[in-house]
């Protein structure tokens, strides 16, 4: 990887707002959805994933971590890592306070707020995190697998349970619909009054 500060356009002197400045401005410049259906889509890709890495190693150099810092689950950061683990305990409130104290906005970042936004069973917020965490780093598995089963199958999660299955809520919606169908016809599934 080229010098993070040159990809940038920052010197080794600026300070952290200038750095978070710089990514930002460059983000919304090069991402690639202002170039989705255009030549320039492979490009803009490329772009935002040396800006995402150059920013993420400057991170991991300011925060002690050195140059080539750690690659792996939560690991770039070790707040991460806590984040991780109250997703894991079922505590999502929490972890999206934690998330929005310190608003990184990387790829992990957006992953992570994607993640407390689907077990809380905002569909919308967390289609959004996830398309934004596999464009920012479009090589990551973990975020591509997620956007994808998120995808393909839409809001079907709940907290601890797999893709596709059916709580309460959704039979009760179903019933609900099925009542008002039979009284548009005539008839009564649920008898109220």
């Amino acid at each position: 990887m080229n010098d993070p500060y040159q990809v940038l356009g920052v010197t080794p002197d600026a300070t952290d707002e200038e750095i978070k400045k710089a990514y930002r401005e460059m983000a919304k410049k090069y991402h690639p959805d202002n170039y989705a259906n255009t030549e320039f889509s492979d490009i803009a890709n490329e772009k935002m994933k040396s800006i995402n890495e150059a920013y993420d190693a400057i991170l991991r150099e300011r925060a002690g971590g050195g140059p080539s810092g750690a690659s792996g689950e939560g690991e770039k950061d070790p707040r991460f890592a806590r984040i991780r683990e109250l997703i894991r305990s079922g505590r999502y409130t929490e972890a999206e306070v934690l998330l929005d104290q310190d608003r990184m906005e990387s790829a992990e970042w957006y992953y992570l707020k994607g993640l407390c936004a689907m077990y809380s069973r905002r569909y919308n917020d967390a289609s959004s995190f996830f398309s934004r965490a596999s464009s920012m780093e479009p090589g990551n598995a973990e975020y591509a697998s997620m956007y994808q089963r998120f995808h393909r199958t839409g809001s079907a999660f709940s907290p601890g349970g797999n893709p596709g299955e059916c709580s309460c809520c959704d039979m009760c919606s179903a019933l609900l619909c099925a009542d008002c169908m039979c009284e548009c016809c005539g008839g009564d599934l649920i008898r109220c009054c």
